[in-house]
């Protein structure tokens, strides 16, 4: 029997797969589309943006390399994202942290991140079925139940990650609420015939937005017609022809549509993220318009959030109300980029109100502070959860340290569990009361930022920075008693092993 059942086979619900695994969790993958490649997930119409935590996720797991990225250290963002399609001057941030290899959104396309996670997956032995659509869920206070056509699955836990039309949030009783759309999306390969009618890039017209972008012929659209298209069939040509004409003030003519899909600005949540022995993940657990592309990155987080919590829990060390910190951290995120998105489609809103706010705005990216502010916010690294202590790095994004030798922690966190940085030495014990949960790292650091020692959840965010005599009770809350049993164990013995005692 696994420990764990992930419905949902796209990056969110590959990306916790492999973090489980690593943990030495067994690990079973169910994912409803029977093939893995399709022209939705290559590029064009598959183009997908990783913000600098998701590429930092990546990095602090191996991955990042395999996705074409290079790991070398930048101590300022190169490419940054926009605000309601006004992009943003990246010599214009104002951005202070160590040189990290994670300060630059990257490129992608779903497909290579998909494959990046499914080959990792497999190499870490994840069991990936496909062509399995659940219909049921059942659970008591021991295991949950996945249906589908008949055959069950049954595990301790059971994650929900398919998709904004979650199979699992509906059938296992989670309540999704918020706001209803605004506006009909349409995202299309098409040809053009007159392609120089269309500016490149984002344009924002007094009848909506459309963006042109520089691969083949990939369209975006947005109409504000209040999410009153019927999305039941896909669009005709001649219906997208007449709303991108209405919305770009041209009469461009599409002379073929090759595919073409629609969205809408929904804003929805899911009021907590864990219904006992079932949780939420990625999209299943919210959905916002894709503008900004903070979709697939939240829901990286939230994978990166959850993996070392359900391990530990799965496992028997986690201390008391461990995994019940993925809502109470994770919610309040989901919360501020559904916000995020809101405000995004209120300044892109066809009218006078909408324009002059729109001056405001460009007014604001113009200057250093207001660029700043909105990297900040798209980044993903800025956040602060509250980890029970005063200091100032406590609860945010770790800064990629440099020990003497040139080991990064990113690479120190490879291994899926925690690092306590001891730049002046002496908490060996820390560590070797809980084995392969904490690796212990002693001696300087090139940049230790005046600190004497750091201790860093598997997830990268800082549990305890400052005086080591509060280290013990950080560890505690976070990694669960020391085993009295293994004090004499190695301090850094690996990944999590399921047979590690609790």
């Amino acid at each position: 029997m696994p420990d764990v059942v992930i419905v949902g086979g796209g990056p969110v619900g590959l990306f916790l797969a492999c973090e489980l695994r690593l943990a030495g969790c067994e690990v079973i993958v169910l994912e409803r589309e029977p093939q893995p490649h399709t022209a939705w997930k290559a590029l064009p119409l598959g183009m997908r943006g990783l913000n600098p935590a998701s590429v930092e996720a990546f990095y602090r797991r191996g991955m990042l390399s395999a996705l074409g990225v290079d790991e070398e250290p930048r101590t300022s963002p190169r490419n940054v994202s926009h605000f309601a399609g006004m992009t943003l001057d990246p010599a214009k941030v104002r951005f202070t942290t160590l040189p990290s290899p994670a300060l630059d959104a990257v490129m992608t396309s779903l497909e290579a991140v998909e494959t990046v996670l499914s080959e990792r997956a497999v190499e870490l032995g994840v069991r990936i079925e496909r062509g399995v659509v659940v219909d049921a869920v059942a659970q008591d206070d021991q295991y949950v139940e996945a249906t589908a056509g008949g055959r069950t699955y049954r595990a301790r836990w059971l994650v929900g990650c398919d998709g904004g039309r979650s199979a699992v949030r509906g059938l296992a009783g989670f309540e999704f609420v918020g706001t209803g759309p605004q506006l009909t999306g349409y995202t299309a390969l098409a040809t053009i015939a007159d392609p120089e009618k269309l500016r490149p890039g984002f344009n924002l017209t007094p009848d909506g937005m459309y963006l042109r972008m520089p691969i083949g012929g990939h369209l975006g659209l947005m109409d504000f017609d209040g999410g009153a298209y019927d999305r039941s069939q896909p669009p005709t040509r001649e219906h997208l022809q007449a709303v991108l004409r209405r919305i770009s003030g041209t009469d461009v003519t599409l002379s073929d549509v090759q595919l073409v899909s629609t969205f809408t600005d929904r804003a929805m949540q899911a009021t907590t993220y864990r219904r006992g022995r079932v949780l939420l993940a990625g999209d299943a657990a919210h959905i916002h318009s894709p503008l900004g592309g903070q979709g697939l990155n939240l829901g990286i987080g939230d994978a990166m959030n959850l993996g070392w919590k359900l391990a530990a829990t799965v496992h028997g060390y986690a201390p008391g109300g461990l995994l019940d910190t993925y809502t109470t951290e994770r919610h309040p995120v989901g919360a501020r980029i559904l916000d995020w998105s809101r405000a995004q489609v209120a300044v892109m809103r066809p009218g006078g109100s909408a324009t002059a706010l729109q001056g405001v705005v460009r007014d604001l990216l113009a200057t250093a502070d207001g660029t700043t502010y909105v990297f900040e916010r798209v980044s993903g690294l800025c956040g602060r959860y509250d980890v029970g202590s005063e200091h100032p790095l406590a609860g945010r994004d770790a800064p990629d340290f440099r020990l003497e030798d040139g080991t990064s922690l990113g690479e120190l966190l490879r291994e899926g569990c925690g690092v306590l940085l001891d730049f002046r030495g002496g908490l060996e014990d820390v560590a070797r009361g809980r084995p392969g949960r904490i690796r212990h790292v002693a001696g300087p650091a090139r940049d230790d930022l005046g600190l004497d020692a750091v201790l860093i959840r598997p997830d990268g965010v800082v549990a305890w920075a400052g005086e080591p005599g509060e280290v013990e009770r950080a560890a505690g809350r976070w990694f669960g008693a020391p085993v009295a049993a293994a004090v004499d164990a190695p301090a850094s013995s690996g990944p999590w092993a399921a047979s590690e005692p609790g």
